[in-house]
């Protein structure tokens, strides 16, 4: 019976694998990889030798009837993301989608997502929390700002290291200078770290230390 799994990855730590993801890697027909190059070194580690192909947000578009095409002929398929859960602002809904459209079974396994130990280190309430992924760049940024504003829950973000600094200075702004913040960067890897305090304490902080690494934004509700 055809069927796509979602497919799980570490986000730095490769022991971080679960026994399962390694296992449905080895037994499926094909692996859908957004950078065939990055997991291609996943596989190696794992002497996992299935086929792969390239499935990005660049031309997801265009291979999901493809995709669904292979499936209903039976063929078995893991989509997997460079780090972390599919289509957790990563490509892979347009394809779970399809696929359920199509009565195409999905199967999501559990496993590493960046947001969750982020959210867990920030020392901020975690029984509600809203997760907003990346703020749009330049339109609908400020309308978006605006209405967070008024979140009571927590709120997590995604954010690339060239853009932390200005988008601390826009939390600033927008939610004020007191607001709790906390930032973790590259998380289960060797210089692992969570920096907390107000906006404007973690706004120094980076603008001083210039950050590298993937990040993770939890901002504290609106009391």
């Amino acid at each position: 019976m055809s069927k796509l799994y979602i497919v799980p990855t570490p986000i730095g730590n490769l022991k971080d694998i679960t026994f399962r993801a390694i296992e449905v890697l080895k037994e499926v027909d094909l692996i859908l990889a957004e950078d065939t190059r990055t997991s291609g070194k996943l596989l190696k580690h794992f002497e996992i030798t299935t086929h792969m192909q390239s499935h990005h947000m660049h031309n997801e578009h265009k291979t999901v009837e493809q995709i669904i095409q292979k499936l209903k002929a039976g063929t078995t398929v893991a989509l997997i993301s460079d780090a972390g859960t599919p289509a957790i602002s990563d490509p892979g809904f347009l394809l779970s989608r399809a696929c359920i459209e199509h009565n195409i079974q999905v199967e999501c396994l559990p496993g590493a997502t960046a947001f969750v130990p982020a959210l867990v280190n920030s020392g901020l309430p975690n029984d509600k929390f809203v997760f907003e992924g990346f703020l749009p760049v330049k339109k609908g940024r400020q309308t978006r700002l605006l209405l967070l504003a008024e979140e009571s829950r927590t709120m997590v973000f995604y954010e690339s290291p060239h853009k932390l600094v200005k988008t601390l200075g826009h939390f600033c702004a927008y939610f004020g200078e007191e607001r709790a913040v906390s930032v973790s960067r590259e998380l289960t890897k060797l210089y692992e770290e969570t920096v907390r305090g107000t906006a404007k304490d973690v706004l120094e902080h980076y603008t001083n230390k210039p950050p590298k690494g993937e990040i993770v934004i939890v901002v504290g509700g609106k009391k």
